[in-house]
C-alpha cells in the first residue's frame, strides 16, 4: 500500500538517503568555509542594518558587486533543493514546501551567523542572512516544482507502480494490526 504523495519502494529510500547524504556533505562544506578563523590585520564592525552591505556593494558598480552578492546567494542555495529531496514527498503544497524550506534555510543561516561570533576574524552580517535565505528560496523555486512534476509524470507512466509501492515508514513497520470480525464479547 502506497501512502499518497510519496515516492514508491526502493526509489523512496534512494532519494531520501541521497538527499540526506548530500545535505550533510553540503552543510559540512559550509561549516568548514564559514567557521574557519581568518588571519586578518583588522576586522570590520558588525553589520546589523539590513541591506547596508548590499547597498555598499552596489555602490561599487555591478562588476564589483557581482562577486560578494553572488557568494551570499550561492552559499546556502543548494539547501533549497536538498531539503525537499531529503523529505521525499511528491504531492505537497508548493507554498508550504517553499515556506518550510525558506524557514529552514533562514534558521541555518542564523545559526552560522551566531556561531561566527566566536570565530576570530569573523563578524555578524545581517545581509548574509538575507542573501543566504534569498538564495535558498530562488533555488527552491527554480528546481523543486519542475522536479516534482517530472517525478509525478514518470511515476504515472510506469505500469503497476501505483499499487505495489511502499514508503519507508511502512517498510520499517511490521504491517497492520490484524482484526477479527464478529467476535462476541464475553458476559
Amino acid at each position: 500500500m502506497q501512502r499518497q504523495g510519496s515516492i514508491g519502494g526502493s526509489a523512496a529510500i534512494r532519494v531520501r538517503v541521497t538527499g540526506g547524504v548530500l545535505l550533510v556533505a553540503h552543510l559540512a562544506l559550509v561549516a568548514w568555509l564559514m567557521l574557519r578563523p581568518l588571519d586578518v590585520p583588522w576586522v570590520m564592525p558588525p553589520n546589523l542594518r539590513p541591506l547596508a552591505g548590499v547597498r555598499a556593494d552596489l555602490a561599487l558598480g555591478w562588476p564589483g558587486a557581482a562577486r560578494p552578492l553572488g557568494e551570499g546567494l550561492a552559499l546556502l542555495a543548494p539547501l533549497g533543493v536538498l531539503l525537499p529531496l531529503a523529505h521525499g514527498r511528491l504531492t505537497v503544497s508548493p507554498l508550504a514546501s517553499l515556506l518550510r524550506t525558506a524557514a529552514a534555510g533562514a534558521l541555518i543561516s542564523l545559526g552560522i551567523a551566531l556561531l561566527q561570533t566566536g570565530v576570530p576574524g569573523r563578524v555578524v552580517d545581517v545581509d548574509s542572512l538575507l542573501l543566504n535565505t534569498t538564495g535558498v528560496v530562488l533555488a527552491h523555486l527554480a528546481v523543486v516544482p519542475a522536479g516534482r512534476a517530472w517525478l509525478r509524470r514518470r511515476d504515472a507512466r510506469e505500469p503497476g507502480a501505483a499499487g505495489i509501492a511502499v514508503t519507508v515508514q511502512e517498510e520499517l513497520s511490521q504491517g497492520c494490526t490484524p482484526t477479527i470480525p464478529r467476535v462476541g464479547i464475553a458476559p
